[in-house]
């Protein structure tokens, strides 16, 4: 799969970090290139990215692993770290690891030097499907999740579902969640396929891709459609600062989707079925168990969600399989 988004592309091919160095070359001419990722990534693949791309003088910049790193203080460490390293504004950054690492590095990208050029090399299924793809990038605040962020393209995203081999099964149904989401918003196939499928094929991680950059080609800059990609992760922001980031991802997004399902069906916009449709999946996935959590104690993080507009919350809701419709949230 090659997939041109806003000038750039997506890669997705078995194996395809045996071709790393002939996809660098074709869009980055010079030798030094520095590498973010985290202990855990840097440990199982610094010899990996070093074999493959011995034509280039690498430097890596390592964090530590967990939503603590997407923080301003991390940010500050990093760029100081690549400075000293020798990094130059056409330098080349490369992300490696999961969505914590690129968001951080996006940034980096997005802010040093007023932007440098980087590629995103996804190695957990939630960056492969959603984080890595169409340049949004963020840091938390304590206030609330990527409240500071910004967009910026990378020249190439490179995914190889050979990384998933090492990924720990907590974090394979992690990134579950979302492609549930990508499915339920996007592609009723996908939806079909997860309720009694655990466990992805290459054909399932493109259709889970496909969706995202459908919507982001029709909304670059979140105005409109693009905020169906933020289904359930209005309340899953909110679950994820409540627990203070010690709750997975995915786990809190797919709580969040399923108070957004309640949400819709008490609006009479989402078919009454859908909950405990979605929620047994949930629960065979083990991404949430009963009693469910309580939507009460969320609430006053909710303030601070992104889609919370000068004139009120925006709120993403399922008309059906597919058809998700934004409405200004009334009653909560």
């Amino acid at each position: 799969m090659r997939q041109t988004l806003d000038n750039y592309e997506i890669v997705v091919k078995q194996n395809l970090m045996n071709d790393l160095g002939e996809e660098i070359t074709s869009v980055y001419p010079y030798k030094d290139i520095f590498v973010i990722t985290d202990h855990n990534v840097f440990k199982l693949y610094e010899n990996l990215l070093t074999t493959k791309l011995n034509m280039f003088n690498l430097k890596f910049v390592s964090v530590e692993p967990g939503e603590q790193s997407k923080s301003l203080s991390t940010y500050q460490e990093v760029v100081q770290k690549l400075l000293k390293l020798g990094m130059r504004k056409n330098h080349l950054l490369i992300a490696l690891g999961g969505g914590v690492v690129g968001d951080l590095a996006g940034f980096v990208a997005a802010t040093l030097f007023r932007g440098a050029p980087f590629i995103q090399i996804p190695t957990t299924l939630l960056a492969m499907v959603d984080s890595s793809i169409v340049g949004k990038t963020g840091l938390d605040l304590n206030e609330g999740k990527n409240l500071i962020g910004a967009y910026k393209n990378p020249l190439k995203v490179l995914i190889d579902p050979s990384f998933l081999d090492t990924l720990p099964k907590v974090e394979y149904k992690n990134g579950l969640a979302e492609v549930l989401k990508h499915g339920l918003i996007g592609d009723p196939k996908l939806y079909e396929y997860l309720k009694v499928n655990d466990k992805l094929t290459l054909n399932e991680i493109k259709r889970a891709i496909q969706v995202k950059v459908n919507i982001v080609k029709k909304d670059p800059f979140e105005q409109n459609e693009r905020m169906f990609l933020n289904f359930g992760h209005t309340f899953g922001h909110a679950i994820e600062r409540h627990y203070d980031f010690a709750i997975k991802h995915g786990v809190a997004i797919s709580y969040g989707m399923l108070i957004s399902l309640e949400l819709g069906i008490k609006a009479k916009i989402t078919p009454a079925h859908l909950f405990d449709d979605v929620k047994n999946i949930l629960l065979r996935l083990e991404l949430v168990k009963e009693p469910l959590l309580d939507k009460k104690q969320f609430i006053e993080y909710i303030g601070f969600d992104k889609k919370n507009l000068a004139d009120g919350l925006r709120f993403v809701y399922i008309k059906n399989i597919g058809e998700p419709i934004i409405k200004k949230c009334v009653e909560i």
